[in-house]
């Protein structure tokens, strides 16, 4: 009988495999002569910098030249985000950003435009959040946390990786679905926030799979709920939220790469190229590490950036129904 790390590496495979060859047998229009930042708008430690630096390093030498990390957190992605949309469209600037989709629809003033500005290159995967709780906390459910919430109403902090981020949606989702009376409190990443859990400072979340996984592994977390219909292989001990008693917290995150609008599309080829293959060639990786499987049909830039606009579509309905406007 395969082990867990094996199914887990013999199922991303096969999700990933196509991929890998397409991109192995695509010679690249582009190659760069110089190093290329790979910007994540949020702290080490959270879910885009673990699987941003999970794909870069295959994805450099499929290039030629290294891909390097570069961490701009501020104000929920946006000071990331806005660097990228304002860099040279020359390929060696660009993006990878979960929150993209979310930030117009809970801030008001983005000073760049979410779709128009920027090109798709590649989407990482899909993987969705998680309903941790500090292990002293005496709840070991759903509902049993949603009862001690409603019994006393402002006592218990919510973190959050920053206004606009998934995971403060997820959080607004959390909070309309149950009603619970809970303060959020946002910090400068999804590393900081699951921080701030593990510490006590706050006592539940809704982070991404990615930057908590470790933790709930390890015991630092209590992990209540997967947020979606079914479990996760990185967690299959922790229920789905329907099984959970929560059947209406569904969220679930994806990793859009984008480079700047006006990119050559030569440049916007080779990128791609290279970072589906580095995304196939990862594809148990990031699994494991971060809870993310890979999908297929994201092969174009169109493809790419209609999924980010039906994103946006999506999180600004969420969060309205939850009563949230922008800020």
């Amino acid at each position: 009988m395969p082990t867990r790390r094996q199914a887990l590496a013999l199922a991303a495979a096969g999700l990933a495999a196509p991929s890998i060859a397409r991109a192995q047998t695509a010679a690249p229009a582009w190659r760069p002569e110089r190093p290329i930042r790979l910007i994540v708008p949020f702290a080490p430690g959270g879910s885009n910098d673990i699987v941003g630096r999970i794909v870069a390093e295959a994805a450099g030498q499929a290039l030629g030249q290294p891909i390097v990390v570069e961490n701009r957190a501020g104000a929920g992605s946006v000071i990331g985000a806005e660097l990228v949309a304002r860099a040279a469209p020359d390929g060696y600037t660009v993006l990878i950003n979960s929150s993209h989709s979310t930030v117009p629809a809970i801030v008001a003033r983005v000073p760049y435009r979410t779709v128009e500005d920027f090109a798709g290159v590649a989407v990482a995967g899909f993987s969705p959040h998680v309903l941790v709780v500090d292990p002293k906390l005496p709840a070991r459910t759903g509902p049993e946390l949603v009862a001690l919430l409603k019994v006393n109403p402002g006592r218990y902090n919510l973190a959050t990786a920053g206004i606009g981020s998934g995971v403060h949606v997820a959080a607004e989702l959390f909070r309309s679905t149950t009603g619970a009376q809970i303060e959020a409190v946002h910090y400068r990443g999804g590393g900081p926030s699951v921080s701030a859990l593990v510490a006590g400072e706050a006592q539940v979340g809704t982070p991404t799979m990615a930057s908590s996984i470790g933790q709930v592994r390890g015991g630092g977390l209590r992990a209540l709920a997967v947020l979606a219909e079914r479990r996760s292989p990185a967690l299959p001990d922790v229920p789905s939220a329907p099984e959970a008693g929560l059947p209406k917290l569904i969220h679930e995150e994806f990793f859009p790469i984008l480079a700047p609008a006006g990119t050559p599309a030569p440049v916007v080829a080779s990128l791609g190229a290279a970072f589906r293959g580095a995304i196939g060639q990862s594809a148990a990786k990031l699994v494991e590490m971060a809870g993310v499987s890979p999908r297929e049909g994201f092969e174009t830039p169109e493809q790419v950036m209609a999924l980010v606009r039906e994103g946006v579509e999506r999180y600004t309905a969420i969060l309205r129904a939850a009563g949230v406007q922008p800020e």
